[in-house]
């Protein structure tokens, strides 16, 4: 049972590498937190009204925590799989009016229930897979309407399902197609709109920009960032994913949760992103499935950063939200040890929502979303044998959910 002695809110640099694994253990859980935990050799005596489980050799272990996510959308984009595979990049396809827009397009002609349904049948499949916490992205609607629709169906997914949800308002996520051309009219815009009109209904806690090349540039970024602040939205920057843009910069200087994505990072990057408490949030699903550049974690770690791996569950560049399969990548492909890999998809992945109190780690006084395994021959078999099925039960807020 990997577990934390400590309340502890994130882990930096060195320090990730460390887990506790307590034996043949016992875990207590009262009102939904962690209440005790401990070798059975001190187990306490019970009354006999609380309902005893018995993991049956199984581990038991914090729920994932998916920092970086895009779950709200209409259909799929399978087309665009084919074009990669043929050789077209990333950014052709968005230059051919792919990409963004496209789930754009559909999204608009979408209801907001169907939009719901579809939405909640990845909320299942994630949690399903081991995930307790997730932040889910709007982005995909590039205008008022489409964007407060998608931020509704967040808020609805958040009352549906016992995972821990938190909403982010992502309308710089690209420019709309009737703003084709007029970039800085989008900008206006999105301050001057789309942003009153989210706040106005309460309906993110996150506000983010795709500060990249051909997307959005860190003067616009910082805009919109100071004119959310102002609306009470934290800030996250997706940031470094296409060019080494000026995102981590302006993210670290408005005093981003997290900047995520990082493929294309250099010294300079690495070395503010040690001195911050912004959480480096390494996005590998994206790197997988789009052939490019691995983030730096082992760089990173090195300067004491404070590194999260997320799933970036979208249609278009990471079309997978398995929790697990992002911590393999973390070791397979980004070098970290398993023990690395956990704590950057549970403890720190939680510190990149400003959960960290309160998720991502067994101690007392954290809410109680884990799950139980199967008999497992180690620890390191969970990122090893990363499609063999492990999990029994589910349990969130301290109840049985799957």
């Amino acid at each position: 049972m990997p577990v934390d002695a400590e309340r502890i809110p994130l882990l930096r640099g060195r320090d990730m590498d460390s887990l506790e694994i307590v034996e043949n253990a016992w875990l207590r859980v009262v009102n939904g937190v962690f209440a005790g935990w401990g070798s059975m050799d001190s187990f306490p005596a019970t009354d006999g009204s609380e309902e005893i489980v018995d993991a049956c050799g199984g581990a038991v272990m914090p729920s994932f925590c998916d920092s970086h996510t895009h779950i709200v959308y209409a259909g799929s984009r399978e087309r665009e799989f084919v074009d990669k595979i043929h050789g077209l990049s990333y950014e052709e396809i968005a230059r051919r009016g792919g990409g963004i827009l496209n789930s754009a397009d559909l999204l608009r002609i979408t209801s907001e229930n169907e939009l719901f349904r579809q939405a909640m049948e990845r909320a299942d499949e994630i949690m399903a897979k081991g995930t307790g916490c997730v932040e889910i992205k709007s982005g995909y609607g590039l205008s008022v309407d489409a964007e407060l629709k998608m931020l509704r169906v967040i808020a609805r997914i958040a009352e549906s399902t016992p995972m821990k949800v938190k909403s982010t308002f992502l309308g710089a996520h690209a420019v709309g197609r009737e703003y084709a051309g007029r970039q800085s009219e989008y900008v206006e815009m999105l301050c001057r709109e789309m942003i009153p009109a989210v706040a106005a209904e309460g309906l993110a806690e996150f506000v983010d920009v795709f500060c990249d090349e051909g997307f959005f540039t860190p003067e616009e970024t910082a805009m919109i960032l100071d004119v959310a602040s102002r609306h009470g939205m934290l800030p996250k920057i997706h940031a470094n994913e296409l060019a080494v843009s000026g995102g981590v910069q302006v993210g670290v200087a408005h005093g981003a949760v997290s900047v995520d994505h990082l493929e294309r990072i250099g010294a300079e990057e690495i070395a503010i992103l040690g001195k911050s408490d912004t959480v480096a949030t390494i996005l590998p699903g994206a790197s997988f499935f789009l052939g490019m550049s691995y983030g730096q974690a082992r760089g990173l770690m090195s300067e004491n950063a404070i590194v999260a791996l997320a799933s970036d569950y979208n249609p278009g560049s990471s079309p997978s939200g398995d929790m697990r399969m992002v911590m393999s990548f973390g070791c397979i492909k980004l070098k970290m040890t398993p023990e690395e890999s956990f704590n950057a998809v549970t403890i720190n992945g939680a510190a990149a929502m400003g959960l960290g109190h309160d998720y991502g780690s067994i101690a007392e006084g954290k809410v109680a979303n884990f799950f139980i395994t199967r008999r497992l021959p180690s620890f390191e078999f969970i990122p090893y044998a990363y499609t063999t099925p492990i999990i029994k039960s589910i349990y969130l807020e301290g109840r049985l959910v799957k």
